[in-house]
């Protein structure tokens, strides 16, 4: 279990993290999302005692980073993928961790092979992609065989079936028993990797909820519809309360009534229905509706041609 108790740093006159707290609880997958900026990797360093709070505390299972004994056996994390000598090869890479931890070295040929990296083992980490470190720094996270795990942005760099990995085994970690804390910008990924979130802005927590809680309150239930009667459709709805946009492509978003009061609606005045579907809100969407207003970095609008610039 990961717990921040008024977690804050400041450098200068610029507060990273303010005043945060909460706590990471074993046994499921723990998204942490935010802006650019917003302080989820500098929570994350703190943490790991790489970087040292102005103010407040953060402690793994109940100690301190500094406390821990062998503390690749308490936390495995994978902050920086790059951040690996690149004239060793991937097994002596690993090797050299486990020694400095007490580590038995059997255990380097498990975890090459867990991530996928047995047939490199010998090659220099240096000649890798960026995909190929992330999987080699994964497997550094899992060497000591930790009850907590970290990640910041692991999708990097892998391709389609390498996503799928990752995923299936975060949810593996945390099926057994692990406390998984994961950091990624890929909502799509995140929607189906974490079972809860916590999001990040401008150094404050502003959410701590389980996704489904996150997701579905963010945005009120909505129903898509389409019908030959499209204006007596629209009429009907409104008379019982819904409020209803026409879009685009000619259909219907009607909120305050489910599938079923719209279908009911529909046929109590001979309307005849062509389309008629609940639409599910996204991670995506609730994130930048929370978020909208807490982004420092935001990107202008195309108003002209480039072409020839």
């Amino acid at each position: 279990m990961i717990e921040a108790r008024h977690l804050t740093k400041r450098y200068r006159n610029t507060t990273a993290v303010d005043e945060v707290s909460f706590v990471v609880q074993p046994g499921r997958v723990t998204g942490f999302l935010g802006p650019n900026g917003a302080g989820k990797s500098t929570t994350m360093r703190m943490v790991l005692g790489l970087d040292t709070p102005s103010s407040g505390e953060v402690r793994v299972d109940g100690k301190l980073y500094a406390q821990l004994a062998d503390p690749l056996r308490s936390v495995g994390a994978l902050l920086d993928a790059k951040a690996i000598v690149g004239s060793r090869s991937a097994a002596n890479h690993l090797k050299w961790l486990a020694d400095s931890n007490g580590i038995d070295r059997r255990r380097v040929s498990e975890v090459l092979d867990t991530v996928g990296l047995s047939d490199v083992a010998a090659k220099r980490v240096g000649t890798f992609s960026l995909g190929m470190n992330q999987r080699l720094g994964i497997a550094a996270a899992l060497l000591g065989d930790p009850g907590t795990v970290m990640f910041d942005e692991p999708i990097n760099g892998l391709d389609p079936d390498g996503i799928v990995w990752i995923r299936n085994l975060m949810k593996s970690l945390a099926s057994e028993g692990r406390t998984v804390f994961l950091s990624s910008h890929l909502m799509s990924e995140m929607a189906l990797t974490a079972d809860h979130l916590l999001v990040i802005a401008r150094g404050r927590i502003i959410a701590d909820a389980s996704t489904d809680e996150f997701v579905n309150g963010r945005a009120a239930p909505s129903v898509r519809a389409r019908a030959i009667e499209q204006d007596d459709l629209v009429v009907a709805l409104r008379e019982r309360g819904a409020v209803v946009e026409r879009c685009p492509d000619g259909s219907l978003t009607v909120t305050g009534l489910d599938c079923a009061a719209v279908g009911g609606a529909a046929s109590a005045h001979g309307i005849t229905l062509i389309e008629l579907a609940a639409q599910v809100s996204s991670l995506e969407e609730a994130f930048f509706d929370l978020t909208r207003d807490e982004t420092d970095y935001r990107a202008g609008q195309l108003t002209g041609s480039t072409k020839g610039n």
